[in-house]
């Protein structure tokens, strides 16, 4: 039998590229052998002093009175438990200065939920019959905003400036000339660091966005799924930001919790107050246990330590071991640059050589049970922009053992080598 979607059903129900991908990721982890180099999808290492504390928090939950209940048996409010709000809250009230109450925060089920209802919040169709769209300063960008406009069509993007800054590292930056607010902008977007490329906005890049979107009375919106102060997964100085007008998202999946599917947002009474009204209607509350597990961490401040003195040195050395290993393995052969690494848990390389797309490359690695993530997926929001700098990049996460990040590096440089132009 044939089912009729709708328009809805249509945009969410038959795959997107996250989609395909995480499926692709999915079946390669439950089929491939120990041979498999996994270097794709974004999952965190697991950092044996994190899982310490983890282990110490459940045994602290199961014997505290009532803490089994808080956790699993009971349904929170829509917007999050009132205590963990009120944590958040004074957590960055106190550290940072900032006017905030627990009506700023709000809990959702991970940060991917957040946006999928920010954006649908704010952007789409409107009841004047307009069409609004999110504007993304800087692409690459995050694979998972995609899809997520219910109507498609949400994303309006600029292309970046390519700054090469060493003989086989570039950075990308905005382009600020090119940056226009048009009407139909519903809010300014970005991640810091961001995920594909580990690039971290400056903190001038910061204010110019916010200046932006005050005076055209729109948020920005900030995703800092591995920003400070929370997991700090960030190498440069980079200062938190929020203002009245800005939404923050910060999740607690890279600390190293995603099965808790934690996202947290802060933001505007009005944004928040929206929030939980979704969280209601599409789920009726949001996951306890994450909450739960860090509410006395964020009490005392301790999610800070070990996000300052655990979390960021662990991913820092890992990816000066994994940036040594591309050196190596590439060679002066071919023409081929790194982003500077930045942030985040991933290599972003640029092959400008490159005779073949990344798909095609994606798709020749897979054969060779090495798995990344080809880079045209990340370039949305472009409209009709031909743009072959699309089609030359991958993405590559380095939180997998060294043993495997070297090998798969190696494989990937020999396949990469077969299919370019020599210099």
């Amino acid at each position: 039998m044939s089912y009729q979607f709708s328009n809805f059903g249509q945009q969410l129900g038959c795959g997107s590229g996250i989609g395909d991908l995480m499926d692709d990721l999915g079946h390669a982890l439950a089929s491939g052998g120990p041979e498999l180099k996994m270097l794709g999808g974004g999952q965190p290492a697991r950092i044996p002093e994190i899982h310490a504390v983890w282990k110490r928090r459940l045994a602290e939950i199961l014997s505290e009175m009532g803490g089994l209940e808080r956790s699993l048996t009971t349904y929170d409010p829509p917007s999050g438990n009132p205590h963990f709000l009120e944590a958040i809250a004074t957590l960055f009230r106190e550290t940072f200065g900032w006017e905030l109450g627990p009506e700023n925060v709000a809990v959702t089920c991970g940060g991917q939920t957040a946006f999928y209802f920010l954006f649908n919040l704010l952007a789409g169709e409107m009841p004047d019959g307009t069409h609004r769209k999110i504007l993304l300063p800087l692409v690459p960008e995050y694979i998972g905003y995609a899809n997520q406009g219910v109507h498609g069509g949400l994303f309006h993007a600029i292309p970046p400036i390519i700054e090469k800054t060493g003989a086989h590292e570039f950075k990308y930056r905005v382009d600020f000339e090119k940056l226009e607010v048009t009407p139909d902008i519903a809010a300014i977007c970005a991640s810091r660091p961001t995920n594909p490329t580990g690039n971290v906005l400056t903190d001038e890049e910061v204010i110019h966005l916010s200046d932006l979107a005050k005076q055209h009375r729109i948020p920005l919106i900030i995703d800092n799924a591995y920003g400070a102060p929370f997991p700090n997964i960030i190498f440069v100085e980079a200062k938190p930001f929020w203002e009245n007008h800005v939404i923050l998202t910060l999740s607690l999946s890279k600390l190293g919790l995603p099965g808790t599917r934690t996202g947290i947002v802060i933001g505007p009474p009005e944004i928040i107050r929206a929030l939980g009204s979704m969280s209601a209607i599409a789920g009726l509350s949001n996951p306890n246990i994450g909450q739960q597990i860090t509410l006395p961490l964020i009490h005392s401040g301790e999610i800070l330590r070990l996000s300052s003195e655990v979390i960021r040195p662990f991913y820092q050395a890992k990816c000066q071991l994994a940036r040594q290993a591309a050196m190596d393995a590439f060679g002066e052969e071919i023409e081929w640059f790194m982003h500077r690494s930045e942030g985040a848990l991933f290599l972003w390389f640029w092959f400008p050589g490159l005779t073949i797309t990344s798909l095609e490359l994606y798709e020749r690695l897979k054969k060779r049970e090495v798995l990344i993530i080809p880079g045209h997926h990340f370039f949305f929001g472009l409209d009709d922009v031909t743009w072959p700098h699309r089609h030359q990049c991958i993405r590559v996460s380095y939180a997998m053992d060294e043993s495997i990040v070297r090998e798969g590096l190696r494989i990937i440089a020999e396949e990469v080598r077969a299919s370019s132009t020599r210099v």
